[in-house]
């Protein structure tokens, strides 16, 4: 465009639009962010696309389904079911799959793409748990992320509920013996849902508003807080030349990365699709709609439920007498611990940064066998939920590979107990052997195989020396210290033990940072004295 040229309509639309919403500035200093290229980076992507697939179908699915749970009777063209009474709900999502061109693909996306956004968002929280990618800024969007986990286990549920077949109704029933458990307001919490005596005709409207409009609003603010502080914080990256707690190493958001993440959100869509169509999930036809008196056989959760279902199967059935009433304890223990583990899983964060003492940001992630107690931490937890995932079967292990129902209760309710020690134990370990191993790799290089014979008869094999990028990978990890008793002296002058939390917390942090939980790296005299030997 020459000078005195006018601009043209675009140009004029681009000024309108900048000088008011300030797009231009915005985009100028985002669009070329530096993003780290790593392929565990993209477990985060993962979680995001399949929570875009399942609202784009969610909102198809929401134009034939009906949450009513009004009695009618089957006539469409599923022949098993037609002159069965059932709800509306139940009606119209099996005519989803059966009638409307295209449904039961959209309904099966959907319902795998729940499963998959919960998985994916387990493992990127492991990720950033056993990196270390949580700590300080990082904090708050650690809970975030933990919130949008345990919101889309909740929404999975609800969503799993709404057909009203035998096996959501199965699962509702569930629910609501946990709440009658609860001591003084478990009745209240049982009217509260159901709107009357089990299974009443609110249920499904309550669930159906909760997990299109609640749940998913929440869960869109959390991501869109997630993201900003994301954009907000420098991008961890992985320790590496060039790459310190200051800078972040890769490539810019725009166009590589923006490039790279399109295809991807593709693969990611396509990979869903072509599982829904060649395995089916929730067949909704072939149990039936719900009935209070009919329980189906395998009634089983999404995997991601099955924790909480095998902490009430595996507890035994204890009941209190307390001051007339009745407690309980095999149902209310079980649903009492449940939220204990995953607070546990949310305050860890500010556990560890109350038990470092230095308060520095970082940056630069953690390899898993650096932080030998942390990562232990994290495989005992995995452990006990896989356990707990056993638990929750126990009825399908039995018949299927011919046990004792009894048997497989008690082995779980041992294990455990048993299985995160052991886990932890090997797995710290295991740790601290990596770290021996790194550590001779540094002192004493890559082995050659070639056998030299010193002057004096000694037969050694020559070792060549790590390339300089392996080398700064294994000697960049820099362990905090663990926090040191402070003096106390009052004003005589005389000194004081510590106060018992501050005990506590130095305890802690030995536990956490200290010498047992290390292994020294090498010196640089170790370094030269050990490489003249091999002759570098």
């Amino acid at each position: 465009m020459t000078r005195n040229q006018a601009p043209g309509r675009g140009r004029r639309a681009a000024d309108w639009a900048d000088g008011r919403l300030g797009i231009h500035t915005l985009a100028r200093a985002n669009l070329r962010k530096v993003f780290p290229d790593h392929w565990s980076f993209m477990l985060g992507e993962i979680c995001l696309y399949t929570f875009l697939i399942i609202i784009l179908t969610g909102v198809w699915l929401t134009l034939f389904f009906k949450p009513s749970m009004a009695e009618v009777v089957y006539h469409g063209s599923y022949v098993p079911l037609k002159g069965v009474p059932m709800s509306e709900a139940y009606a119209s999502t099996v005519d989803i799959g059966f009638e409307v061109r295209g449904g039961l693909l959209i309904r099966q996306i959907h319902h795998w793409a729940a499963v998959v956004f919960v998985a994916a968002m387990f493992v990127h929280m492991m990720r950033v748990f056993f990196t270390g990618a949580f700590r300080k800024p990082r904090e708050v969007n650690w809970l975030f992320g933990f919130l949008l986990l345990f919101l889309g286990m909740l929404d999975g549920f609800l969503g799993y509920s709404l057909p009203d077949d035998l096996l959501s109704g199965t699962g509702i029933r569930f629910i609501e013996g946990v709440l009658l458990a609860v001591p003084l307001v478990g009745s209240y919490l049982q009217m509260f849902l159901f709107g009357g005596e089990f299974p009443g005709h609110d249920v499904v409207p309550r669930f159906f508003s909760v997990h299109v409009l609640l749940v998913p609003g929440v869960m869109v603010a959390l991501l869109v807080a997630h993201l900003i502080l994301v954009f907000h914080h420098k991008h961890t990256q992985w320790a590496g030349p060039g790459r310190t707690e200051r800078n972040v190493v890769g490539m810019p958001l725009m166009p590589v990365y923006l490039a790279k993440a399109g295809g991807f959100f593709f693969l990611v869509f396509g990979v869903i699709a072509l599982v829904s169509a060649v395995a089916t999930i929730n067949p909704i036809w072939a149990y039936g709609p719900y009935r209070p008196d009919q329980v189906s056989t395998d009634a089983q959760p999404d995997w991601y439920m099955g924790f909480a279902e095998g902490l009430i199967r595996v507890m035994p059935g204890w009941e209190v007498g307390l001051a007339g009433h009745t407690l309980n304890l095999g149902v209310l223990i079980p649903f009492a611990l449940f939220p204990v583990v995953l607070g546990a899983v949310a305050a860890y964060p500010f556990v560890e940064a109350w038990l470092t003492p230095d308060g520095r940001e970082r940056h630069l992630l953690d390899r898993p066998r650096d932080a030998p107690v942390r990562t232990a931490l994290g495989a005992a937890w995995i452990s006990l939920y896989l356990v707990m995932l056993a638990g929750g079967g126990n009825d399908l292990i039995a018949t299927h590979l011919h046990l004792s129902l009894n048997a497989i209760t008690y082995a779980v309710r041992i294990g455990a107990l048993a299985v995160p020690v052991a886990v932890f134990v090997i797995t710290k370990r295991w740790c601290l052997g990596l770290q021996r191993r790194d550590r001779d790799k540094v002192l004493h290089g890559r082995e050659t195989g070639v056998v030299r014979r010193l002057p004096h008869g000694e037969y050694t094999e020559v070792h060549a020396p790590l390339a300089p990028a392996e080398l700064h990978r294994l000697t960049a990890p820099e362990r905090p210290r663990p926090l040191e008793l402070p003096a106390r002296v009052d004003e005589n002058g005389v000194a004081r033990p510590a106060g018992a939390l501050t005990r506590v917390r130095a305890r802690l942090s030995r536990g956490l940072h200290g010498e047992h939980a290390r292994i020294a790296g090498p010196t640089a005299e170790e370094y030269r004295g050990i490489t003249r030997g091999h002759g570098h």
